[in-house]
């Protein structure tokens, strides 16, 4: 057993843990990162983010491939499942490559383990080979990320039932699949696999899908989702899972019985606190392991931080260091340095993606806000139609007096790039937040970033 003390002790190499992590070691403070994994990187690099969207680069490029004369011809071609998810792994060992030399070149040690608090100022740490490690610190920042949520009645240990992180080692293509919850999850997955050809039934407990978009996004995910053979059923719920030796049954409470060779189950993410020792300390933790915390991040203990995914919304991946380096700031300097912004934007990677960032429709009628709206329809553009890639279209909403923009909403080939664009002046301050920037930029063509003057324009036609 050994000991050793620090200023701050990170749990967790996620994004959120390596924001706050470097953040303190820029500041002169001693840092150690505990993490689970031998390597750095979080859920985020090695079970979530990364993998799964370099899986479906490479899912859209062998479909794309597949319309190429004479490649139906090769028996070669023909990758299996396994072959298609190991084709992310070179990004990943990239991934942990580059920040592995983050923490080196910062001195912050790191420390692989399970931590749990002994008491407010104490960790021990339980090694994978059994050995013990005593860390002390003025201060923590967990950041220890989450995991897809469980319902105790459903075996995850049968082989033909499956989550987010064990889909990634299954080796063969089934020939049809269900995706129980229609999230961001099970909608991006349920649209890989309908790539790749897999009969697919997407079973959502709630009236439509992704409710918190814009109506006319979510009308065009459904309808495309339909059109691509993705069957979609809605206000259902799963009564029991029944796992079988040639497949799953999935008996709804409507009374449905659906039989498939695969089950995703894609309701939900718990946060990572159990076993933490939290309980201990005070500190609060949610049906869904979320820890609260305060707008500084910190927890009921004022020197025990929490960061990312284990506090909850937004859960996202970019938000997440962002926290990790306002936490820092706090625990360095006391003060709040800034708050995420509130208009986070979102990246959906169904096929084709989905990105939004500001107000819907819904919330500005409700609202009495008097807006307008301008459109631009990919299938117009020059640049999609050079690519082919002309499902989609960008939505601009403004307010019809001063041409602030409102939201921005985009569905299409690189819609989590293109928004970046609208976020940008939208977050400008007064009237420098206008709809005429894009009627008065120049903007390089043939690109899809055209799109926003083709939008501008449309809008203010409707303005009088």
């Amino acid at each position: 057993m050994s000991s050793r003390s620090f200023d701050v002790i990170v749990i967790g190499s996620g994004p959120g843990g390596e924001g706050a992590a470097m953040k303190c070691a820029k500041e002169g403070r001693s840092v150690c990162v505990v993490d689970q994994r031998h390597l750095v990187g979080g859920a985020c690099t090695h079970t979530a983010t990364i993998p799964s969207k370099a899986l479906r680069h490479a899912i859209q490029r062998f479909v794309e491939m597949r319309h190429v004369p004479g490649f139906r011809a090769s028996p070669d071609a023909q990758p299996s499942f396994g072959d298609l998810t190991r084709t992310a792994s070179s990004v990943i060992a990239r991934q942990t490559d580059m920040r592995q030399t983050f923490y080196e070149r910062n001195k912050v040690e790191v420390v692989e383990g399970h931590a749990r608090f002994i008491d407010a100022n104490t960790l021990e740490v339980g090694q994978p080979k059994g050995a013990i490690d005593v860390l002390t610190a003025k201060a923590f920042i967990i950041a220890s990320g989450s995991r897809p949520y469980h319902p105790p009645d459903v075996d995850f240990s049968h082989p033909r039932i499956y989550d987010s992180d064990t889909i990634l080692r299954m080796e063969e293509m089934p020939q049809a699949m269900i995706v129980y919850g229609a999230g961001v999850i099970g909608c991006e997955w349920g649209s890989m696999f309908r790539m790749l050809g897999v009969k697919l039934n997407l079973i959502n407990t709630r009236d439509k899908l992704l409710s918190f978009l814009d109506d006319e996004i979510v009308d065009a995910l459904a309808y495309h989702l339909r059109d691509m053979g993705c069957l979609i059923r809605h206000n259902e719920e799963y009564e029991r899972v029944e796992g079988q030796d040639d497949g799953v049954v999935l008996h709804l409470k409507s009374g449905k019985k659906i039989k498939s060779d695969v089950l995703l189950w894609a309701n939900g993410r718990t946060g990572n606190t159990n076993d933490l020792g939290l309980e201990q300390l005070g500190i609060p933790i949610d049906s869904r392991g979320n820890i609260k915390v305060n707008e500084a991040y910190q927890t009921s203990v004022p020197h025990i931080y929490a960061v990312g995914d284990v506090v909850g919304f937004p859960a996202l991946a970019s938000a997440a260091y962002d926290q990790g380096r306002f936490a820092a700031t706090h625990l360095v300097e006391g003060r709040l340095e800034t708050k995420l912004v509130e208009d986070i934007p979102t990246g959906i990677y169904t096929s084709p993606e989905i990105s939004s960032v500001g107000r819907t429709e819904r919330e500005l009628t409700k609202a009495g806000i008097p807006y307008e709206v301008g459109h631009a329809q990919f299938k117009s553009l020059a640049r999609a139609q050079i690519t082919g890639r002309t499902v989609g279209m960008l939505k601009i909403l403004f307010h019809r007096e001063t041409l602030e923009l409102l939201g921005v909403h985009c569905f299409g080939d690189n819609a989590s790039e293109i928004i970046h664009i609208g976020q940008a002046i939208m977050s400008q301050e007064g009237k420098a937040n206008t709809l005429l920037y894009f009627v008065n930029t120049t903007f390089n063509y043939p690109t899809m970033a055209e799109a926003y003057r083709v939008a501008a324009l449309n809008g203010l036609n409707r303005v009088f």
